[in-house]
């Protein structure tokens, strides 16, 4: 063996190593000359088979080889890393002269703002806001407001029954029991917002939602204050005039009881999907407050009365911002959250 194949495996290492265009084929090239099983290394091998004379100028040129091949590597590997340091520098780097994105400003949710709305017209006529638990027991959900046990009423809340006995408040009526048992009495002028829970989902329910309900206790307070306070704050709240119309229904805590009813807005009263071709929309039910119900929380029937309200606030939202389903409030699809920005 001469030197002849010493050069040649030179001139082809030296040439691998200049061609390749990353540090991936650079190692390639390194296992294949310089590795355990690699060209040199079997140059190496062969000196056994040489003159005795031969063997340290042949050893010589071999290991001068294999540091010259793993200079050209590691020069070649200083070259290779700068230009991929370039290239993910060039990635990163910013265009000023691109326009800038800008930041997207957030919005309040539009049942928020829909309760906030209702919670100031009312807070703007006088009336309190109360708060109360979501877990309540039987008493101050059903049998406080003249719903006892075996009362067929109960069915219509379809309740959420926790393993204690306790349950997810069906309304916020109990916050109004608790609110007159903290005052001691009347005169009583206040709302009850919070989430309330029943089994049911459609496009005009969900299992949790929102309602405002409102108390009024004084003396000589009658049906005319009630329809006058609905009448007023339907006008404020939908800003314009709409025909009303008050229907005989049916309520454990009030009595007479009846349901409001508004042209819908979003046919005009003609008729659509929305109301189911009536032209109507309920948006609340209220009554004059039941004289057990006054009496169970230790106020004189023969010289207080008093009107109770309810109104769900994702109703009154679809009514107001024209959303044909309901459930469409809590999908948290921003494209259509932010329409109410």
């Amino acid at each position: 063996m001469g030197t002849e194949q010493v050069d040649q495996i030179r001139r082809a290492a030296l040439g691998a190593i200049e061609s390749v265009g990353d540090a991936q084929e650079l190692d390639a090239v390194r296992v294949e000359y310089l590795g355990r099983k690699g060209r040199v290394k079997a140059l190496l091998a062969t000196l056994g088979h040489l003159p005795e004379a031969e063997r340290p100028a042949r050893g010589e040129a071999i290991n001068a080889l294999k540091a010259e091949l793993a200079a050209a590597l590691s020069a070649r590997h200083v070259v290779l890393s700068g230009a991929e340091r370039k290239r993910a520098e060039a990635r990163a780097a910013v265009d000023v002269t691109l326009p800038g994105r800008g930041e997207v400003a957030g919005a309040e949710h539009p049942l928020k703002t829909t309760l906030k709305r209702i919670e100031r017209l009312f807070v703007g006529a006088g009336f309190e806001v109360a708060e109360g638990p979501e877990i309540e027991d039987e008493y101050y959900n059903f049998e406080a407001l003249n719903i006892p046990p075996d009362h067929p009423a109960r069915a219509m809340h379809d309740t959420f029954y926790l393993a204690d006995g306790r349950l997810l408040r069906t309304h916020t009526s109990p916050v109004q029991i608790r609110h007159i048992k903290k005052i001691g009495g009347p005169p009583v002028w206040m709302i009850s917002p919070g989430r309330v829970y029943r089994r049911d989902s459609d496009l005009t329910h969900t299992p949790m939602f929102h309602q405002i309900e409102g108390l009024v206790i004084d003396e000589g307070i009658h049906m005319g204050h009630l329809k006058w306070v609905l009448g007023e704050f339907i006008k404020a709240f939908f800003e314009c005039e709409l025909d009303l119309r008050f229907r005989p229904s049916y309520f454990p805590f009030t009595e007479p009881s009846a349901e409001l009813d508004v042209a819908c807005v979003r046919c005009d009263g003609a008729g659509c999907r929305v109301c189911s071709g009536s032209g109507w929309l309920e948006v609340l039910g209220c009554g004059m407050v039941h004289p057990r119900v006054l009496a169970g929380v230790g106020i004189d029937p023969e010289r207080y009365t008093g009107f109770a309200f309810g109104m769900g606030v994702e109703r009154l939202a679809m009514l107001r911002y024209r959303v044909e389903d309901l459930r469409r409030f809590f999908e948290n699809d921003v494209r259509f959250l932010a329409q109410f920005a």
